[in-house]
């Protein structure tokens, strides 16, 4: 796809030159040769235009990162059996489902799920996901180098590419990291808020 656009660039380039040399060492300009001279222009344009577009709407896959951590899996010891079979199956299926590498589940102020790539790290939610918390919508870095208040979510794994926070009512917490920058698609975040859903949902339950 990538090779297809920039070959449309440089074809549309090259007979716009054509082109233009054409009308340059003409020796007799008529109506028609007018008409031509300006049909051949425009195709070239549009030719442009349309790789350009192409670049655009197909990008480069970004190369995976390599991500300082452990693969693993940590569920919170003192909470019951339904809920860890919660935690345990919904991880599984992000990270499978999706180019998540690490999901770290956070409620009433301790971490109860870690999986994927995993640190020891101790981790304090900040201001994104505060403001997760205070819209109810979810939120997606899609390049952290383009958010300089990514740093906060450094102790999970540090060097995420992209990052999914999606909030569990006041309370906490999904925060899913991927493999690479914009990796995430719309169906994957739609995989993300199902399950994030369902676990609020089941966690609230257990409270009451």
């Amino acid at each position: 796809m990538q090779t297809s656009s920039v070959s449309i660039i440089i074809g549309s380039i090259f007979l716009l030159i054509l082109a233009v040399l054409n009308a340059i060492t003409v020796d007799i300009v008529t109506p028609s040769f007018q008409r031509a001279e300006v049909l051949a222009a425009t195709g070239s344009i549009v030719l442009l235009l349309l790789g350009i577009l192409w670049l655009d709407v197909v990008p480069n896959k970004s190369t995976k990162v390599q991500l300082m951590g452990e693969n693993g899996l940590f569920i919170k010891e003192n909470i019951d059996d339904s809920s860890k079979n919660e935690l345990a199956w919904g991880s599984h299926l992000i990270l499978t489902a999706t180019p998540a590498s690490t999901i770290l589940v956070y409620w009433e102020g301790k971490i109860i799920l870690r999986r994927g790539i995993i640190t020891s790290n101790k981790f304090i939610p900040g201001d994104i996901c505060k403001r997760s918390s205070k819209t109810g919508k979810i939120i997606s870095l899609v390049n952290t180098s383009m958010y300089p208040g990514s740093a906060e979510f450094d102790p999970i794994v540090k060097g995420l590419p992209s990052i999914i926070i999606y909030p569990l009512n006041s309370s906490g917490w999904v925060i899913v990291g991927g493999w690479s920058k914009r990796c995430f698609s719309k169906s994957d975040e739609q995989w993300i808020i199902g399950w994030s859903e369902k676990l609020k949902e089941h966690l609230i339950e257990k409270q009451t």
